[in-house]
């Protein structure tokens, strides 16, 4: 019989963060979170999306032993301002065991239901910015610090409880020997001539900060289209901010402007910091924070994690300017491969970005529905 329990306690939630780590303990491919960051995003005190969005977190159990893991979600701005009536889920882990899986969503369910909502989703975080998906193909790669990895056999369980493929999502990953400049090279000084555009180039974290509002504001825009997007609020932007902007090398984030200094494009690559987690092994002393600033500095291989672009500029070329000052970057640096974080199926514009380099499907993740 499986016994569920709700993690409400600090205790409660690092044995809820901690699970993963004894699942995955033998696998290559599997990237530890930050316990500490974890117990952080877990925190309604110091995580803003807990201002409109309320959690639960579920442990599983089989006599004494931890057998899996679920987090329920409701969005309220999903709900009552979109109109989605949607009950989300994630951080869902389980032993390879239909009674557990079945168990947990059947509490996630219960909780739809009673709060008169439509259908669940997952898996998926909190908003936009979290992880998403379920892994469906590419086992043998190892993940990133921006998503989850799984065990092959999680889609049996997700199939076996009748839940249906709502969302698939695809990652690349692109040979720097692939790039073309002369596909971007040229153009990228006509677009900056007919737009009266520049770019904007930082060594120092300090001189982006000012900007950070602008960008995330440019996220909301660029994103708002999208199923399931939940727009960012000025707290969540904060947060991000003191969050991610920190990990990112001041030189891997671009900006573009238009004459008058307002941003109308911008992206984000990051340092890829999977093997250094994996050393890390959730801890960010004594050795960890070594292995994530060596990585910081030296890593040849790099993710693409966000870009955003007006839409008043978008299809107009402007991705050539940012590709060239990533170009010029990225030679310095002698960096080998791009990964590029999971992007839905259907996302046509941003496949068109790539459409000069040889980009190669290596993963494919979903999320999944039932209607109540």
């Amino acid at each position: 019989m499986v016994r569920l329990r709700a993690a409400i306690s600090k205790s409660d939630l690092k044995e809820f963060i901690k699970f993963p780590f004894t699942l995955y303990k033998n696998s290559p491919y599997w990237v530890p979170p930050l316990i500490s960051d974890e117990l952080e995003t877990f925190d309604e005190e110091k995580n803003p999306n807990f201002n409109n969005a309320e959690v639960k977190f579920f442990l599983a159990y089989r006599d004494k032993n931890l057998v899996g893991r679920i987090a329920a979600i409701i969005n309220w701005i999903e709900v009552n301002e979109q109109l989605i009536r949607k009950m989300r889920f994630g951080w869902f882990d389980f032993i390879d065991d239909l009674e557990v899986s079945e168990t947990l969503l059947d509490k996630v369910a219960e909780i739809g239901k009673k709060n008169n909502l439509d259908f669940m989703e997952g898996p998926v975080g909190f908003s936009h910015l979290d992880k998403v998906g379920v892994l469906i193909e590419g086992f043998d790669s190892m993940g990133t610090m921006i998503t989850w990895y799984n065990h092959p056999y999680y889609k049996n369980h997700y199939d076996h409880y009748g839940l249906k493929k709502e969302k698939q999502y695809l990652e690349y990953k692109i040979p720097a020997s692939s790039t073309q400049p002369e596909s971007f090279t040229k153009i990228q000084g006509l677009i900056k001539k007919r737009y009266g555009l520049r770019e904007m180039n930082f060594t120092r974290s300090r001189d982006i900060l000012p900007w950070a509002d602008q960008m995330f504001d440019l996220f909301n825009k660029t994103y708002s289209k999208l199923s399931s997007f939940v727009p960012l609020t000025a707290e969540q932007k904060a947060y991000f901010k003191n969050k991610y902007i920190g990990l990112v090398n001041p030189e891997y984030i671009k900006f573009v402007v238009d004459s008058e200094d307002k941003l109308i494009a911008f992206a984000i690559v990051m340092p890829s910091y999977g093997p250094a987690l994996k050393k890390a092994n959730g801890k960010l002393f004594p050795f960890g924070f070594y292995h994530l600033l060596n990585a910081k500095k030296n890593s040849k291989d790099v993710l693409f994690y966000l870009i955003g672009i007006h839409p008043d500029f978008q299809n107009k070329g402007v991705t050539a300017i940012i590709m060239n000052e990533y170009h010029k970057v990225f030679k310095a640096k002698k960096i080998k491969t791009f990964y590029r974080t999971p992007e839905l199926e259907d996302n046509i514009a941003i496949r068109q970005m790539w459409k000069h380099f040889e980009p190669e499907i290596y993963k494919r993740r979903r999320t999944y529905r039932k209607d109540f």
